[in-house]
């Protein structure tokens, strides 16, 4: 009996671990080489999106990876590689305001309040991409994060019609950012299965 267990078994651990690794490379292939680190190499786009997140960690403190992403979406509008900023992040009740906290330090790094959008209804990377060319009506867009948000993100954007690249922000090396590392597998997984059901955006906007 034990030995009729152990191919189920096998088969069992193999399949979700198969299925996390091919997922991951399937993205990987499909945004090579439209991600960025250098200023330099970036194309210019009229709009840049950057990524929401909180601002702070839970433990407190300063949450690096909002952070970066202040600091690289300054820099790159700074350059001239976009005129205007659409950040698009959660706003999911009166108490937490992703948008509108970075749009308060994009401001008080420079960027005129003019030229910052708020998508207040970017709850995932899926919604993000598909409001910004469905409600925003953008073709063409500069993601702003770390690389690994932005080459999910550049896969779905090309999936649903959008053009995009990404200025990556910079990440978090070793176990600091092994967390998020590990959960950027299952969320790849989640892409396919979002693409396959055509799942549609959440809206904050009533």
């Amino acid at each position: 009996m034990r030995k009729r267990l152990r191919p189920v078994v096998l088969l069992l651990l193999i399949l979700p671990l198969s299925t996390l690794l091919i997922c991951d490379a399937v993205i990987d292939r499909g945004a090579k080489g439209k991600t960025f680190y250098n200023l330099q190499s970036v194309h210019k786009n009229e709009v840049g999106i950057v990524l929401g997140t909180s601002s702070k960690l839970i433990a407190g403190g300063n949450n690096p990876y909002y952070t970066h992403r202040i600091s690289a979406t300054i820099a790159l509008y700074k350059a001239g590689k976009i005129d205007r900023v659409l950040v698009s992040g959660d706003n999911a009740t009166k108490y937490y305001n992703e948008p509108d906290t970075f749009k308060k330090d994009l401001i008080e790094g420079g960027i005129p309040e003019d030229s910052i959008l708020l998508d207040p209804s970017g709850f995932r990377t899926l919604d993000s991409m598909v409001r910004a060319k469905e409600v925003f009506g953008l073709d063409s867009v500069t993601v702003i994060s770390q690389k690994f948000q932005n080459e999910r993100a550049v896969y779905l954007a090309e999936k649903k019609g959008l053009y995009a690249i990404g200025f990556n922000a910079q990440d978090l090396e070793g176990s600091q950012g092994l967390k998020v590392q590990v959960r950027e597998y299952f969320a790849r997984v989640k892409v396919f299965v979002d693409l396959l059901l055509n799942t549609q955006p959440r809206s904050n906007d009533s």
